[in-house]
């Protein structure tokens, strides 16, 4: 059964600051939407979700280069459970966000950001979850809603 209409938020979690991206409802172009606290995530999703319908909500998983855990996955691990405990309707998919940040900084540079944006980490946790968003609707889970 084909997943209906609706964006997807994709979350770049932190233990302080949250990058969030989403699509447009028809899926096709991931932009940066805000960064927030992380003790409001949970909060905002859910606000979210009231004013524009989820499709579904892809996290990033940090990893090391090694593919091994970081001080960040299991606060990741936790997130990912409360999300499909709150969102029971919404489907919530992880994916690897190793080289995000590094990425993200490269896309800021190429886009003409000058230096003063390219160090403002809000900045950099939003575009990180734009990348995020896009390496997932590039993704065959991400092609098949």
């Amino acid at each position: 059964m084909p997943t209906p209409p609706g964006r997807i938020l994709a979350i770049d979690y932190g233990h302080k600051r949250v990058g969030l991206a989403v699509t447009d409802p028809l899926q096709l172009i991931a932009s940066p939407l805000e960064t927030i606290h992380a003790q409001d995530l949970v909060a905002y999703v859910l606000a979210y979700q009231q004013r524009e319908p989820l499709a579904a909500i892809v996290v990033g998983m940090p990893r090391t280069l090694l593919n091994e855990a970081t001080d960040s996955t299991s606060a990741v691990v936790g997130l990912l459970r409360r999300l499909r405990r709150e969102l029971p309707l919404v489907p919530v998919h992880e994916i690897d966000e190793r080289f995000t940040s590094r990425m993200a900084h490269a896309a800021m540079l190429a886009g003409g950001l000058g230096q003063k944006a390219r160090r403002d980490k809000a900045t950099v946790d939003r575009v990180s979850a734009a990348l995020i968003l896009q390496s997932f609707l590039e993704s065959p889970a991400g092609r098949t809603m």
